[in-house]
């Protein structure tokens, strides 16, 4: 005999939700009758997911560094989507900011050891032959990676470090915006002329890139750190949570990415240069554009060391 079961409780929990949002119960159960049970492919997409990834040569390897930096554009979203939960909230406690930042560092922990994938996944020939098909684009254009900066510490940090003193809070965005760090890696400062490089990524996403720096200019991972209790923002946790994700992000990181350019750039089979064009050396390595979130986490030989000891 089938005893059935007593939906009464369910049913009177889905009538207050649909209450709630001025919506008809009945009409949701009937829909219920004639939506498809879920599946795996479905739910995540996979099809669509696995279709996204299109070769512009014939060389295999080409599929190894496409999907290699499609799933970094996944992670990266994963960040942003975590900072954001930080940076939303009327109040923090200092538990919930920790753990945060930890989820946060562990995607870049995993970012950091991953560059083995493409440093030992791509023959240096198939990659210095399917290279020149990029130009002149780079993955100095991703947008998420810029967004993440601008979520984690104040404008300031990210100004290119020979124009911070005439720069503050009162200077206009746009300004601030031609003199950040990154700006140096295809910008001549001597006469204002940019790289196609730098001149096709700020067509498509400097408005978004405006918007966002104004957005979290007062709610980014720093400033909400500093607005945290004295006793919090001392708590030990909490301070080595977010120096790690500092030096992981502009060091650890950069450094392997740095490297891996390394391996393929300089391996005597090509010009030595970026696809993009840009002086990708002073660009990427750490010690030169000293890019730091929470210098105030730092001692004063921390950081005339940043970037050295790698």
């Amino acid at each position: 005999m089938i005893h059935e079961k007593n939906f009464d409780s369910i049913l009177k929990e889905l009538q207050k939700k649909y209450d709630s949002i001025g919506q008809n119960t009945n009409d949701h159960l009937k829909g219920l009758l004639y939506s498809k049970p879920m599946t795996y492919w479905d739910y995540i997409q996979t099809d669509a997911l696995l279709n996204l990834q299109i070769q512009r040569t014939v060389l295999p390897d080409e599929m190894v560094f496409i999907a290699y930096h499609q799933i970094n554009e996944l992670i990266f979203k994963m960040i942003l989507w975590e900072i954001q939960q930080v940076a939303e909230p009327e109040k923090l406690n200092v538990g919930f900011f920790e753990s945060k930042i930890m989820r946060i560092s562990r995607y870049f922990d995993m970012l950091t050891t991953s560059f083995n994938i493409m440093r030992e996944g791509m023959e240096i020939e198939q990659y210095m032959k399917f290279r020149y098909t990029l130009t002149p684009g780079s993955g100095f254009q991703s947008a998420q990676y810029r967004l993440i900066e601008f979520a984690s510490t104040e404008l300031i940090n990210l100004i290119d470090h020979r124009f911070r003193e005439t720069i503050d809070r009162n200077t206009p965005f746009e300004h601030a915006f031609e003199h950040l760090y990154w700006q140096a890696a295809g910008k001549d400062y001597t006469t204002g002329k940019k790289s196609t490089l730098l001149v096709n990524f700020e067509k498509r996403y400097k408005g978004d890139f405006i918007r966002f720096m104004q957005t979290y200019n007062t709610k980014n991972l720093w400033t909400r750190f500093k607005e945290l209790p004295p006793k919090d923002q001392k708590n030990d946790k909490l301070v080595k949570a977010m120096r790690h994700y500092d030096y992981t992000v502009n060091v650890t990181w950069v450094m392997a990415h740095y490297n891996t350019a390394v391996h393929y750039i300089e391996s005597g089979t090509g010009d030595g240069e970026a696809t993009g064009g840009s002086d990708w050396k002073k660009y990427m390595h750490p010690k030169y554009q000293r890019r730091i979130f929470f210098p105030e986490l730092w001692s004063e030989e921390e950081l005339k060391n940043w970037g050295e000891q790698v």
